[in-house]
C-alpha cells in the first residue's frame, strides 16, 4: 500500500493531507525519512513517526484500556466525558469502538477495536464469553447472598432467574463475580436482588484477557499477537 494511503488508514487524515505530511518531510518509516507519498510498504508492523508521533501501523486496531470512573462508553456522552477522549486522535478518527460497555462509574478492562466481526464474536450471547468483576458491596457479604447469586436471582423484566457462573467472597465487603451474560446494569441488579448493594465495580477480565496490572487508569496499549489469538480461538 502507498504511504499516503497507509497514513489515511491509520487515522492521520485525508489521503491528500497525509500526502502533504510526507512531502513536507514529517514522516519517518522504520526510522528513515520518506518524502515519497507513493512509496509502497506492507502495513502491519510498520514503524511510523508522523510529525514527531511514534506509531505502529496495523490493518485492524485491537487495544485494551484501563477505564477510570467518570467516563461514558459512548461517542455522544450525555453526562460525563467520553472514554474515547482517552485515546489518541488517529484511533478516534478510525472509529474504534468498545467491545461491550461499562457503566460510567465502573472501572477496569475495556477492549476496543475497529473490527466489527471481532466485536460481534466477543459480545454474542451464543459465545458465552466470561466476564469477571471485582465487586465492593455496601454491606458485609453473607454466604447466603453469594450462594443466591450462583443459584440465580430474579431480575425485573427477565422471564427467568439469572445466575452467575461463579461467585467468590474475597473480603468482608468484596465479591469476585463471573458472568456469561451482558445485560443492562447486570451486576448491580443481581447484587441488589441478592440483598446487598454495589458501592464500587471493577472488571478484571474478559474471556482469556486479564487487565494488564502495569496499565494505569486511563492508559491504553495494543493487544499482543498472542493475546489476540487467545481471544479469537474457537472453543
Amino acid at each position: 500500500m502507498t504511504l499516503d494511503r497507509i497514513l489515511q488508514s491509520q487515522g492521520f487524515g485525508t489521503r491528500r493531507y497525509c500526502g502533504d505530511l510526507v512531502a513536507a518531510g514529517l514522516v519517518e518509516v522504520n526510522g528513515e525519512l520518506c518524502e515519497d507519498p507513493r512509496a509502497q510498504f506492507e502495513v502491519d508492523g510498520l514503524r511510523l513517526t508522523v510529525d514527531g508521533e511514534a506509531w505502529i501501523a496495523c490493518t485492524k486496531a485491537y487495544l485494551m484500556l484501563n477505564k477510570p470512573a467518570g467516563y461514558e462508553c459512548s461517542q455522544r456522552p450525555r453526562h460525563h466525558p467520553s472514554v474515547y477522549n482517552l485515546l489518541p486522535v488517529p484511533l478516534r478518527q478510525r472509529d474504534v469502538q468498545a467491545v461491550g460497555r461499562l457503566d460510567h462509574d465502573t472501572t477496569g478492562l475495556l477492549l476496543l477495536t475497529d473490527d466489527g466481526q471481532f466485536i460481534h464474536a466477543q459480545t454474542s450471547p451464543k459465545r458465552k464469553v466470561p466476564k469477571v468483576y471485582e465487586v465492593t458491596t455496601a454491606e458485609p457479604v453473607t454466604p447466603e447472598q453469594a450462594q443466591a447469586l450462583v443459584n440465580g436471582v430474579q431480575l425485573l423484566d427477565e422471564p427467568a432467574p439469572i445466575a452467575a457462573e461463579a461467585c467468590e467472597i474475597t473480603g468482608e465487603r468484596n465479591l469476585r463475580l463471573t458472568l456469561l451474560q451482558g445485560k443492562y446494569h447486570q451486576v448491580k441488579r443481581m447484587v441488589a436482588a441478592a440483598g446487598n448493594h454495589v458501592s464500587a465495580l471493577h472488571r478484571s477480565a474478559l474471556g482469556t484477557m486479564q487487565l494488564d496490572p502495569e496499565l494505569a487508569e486511563g492508559e491504553w496499549r495494543w493487544l499482543t499477537a498472542d493475546e489476540l489469538a487467545a481471544l479469537t480461538r474457537k472453543a
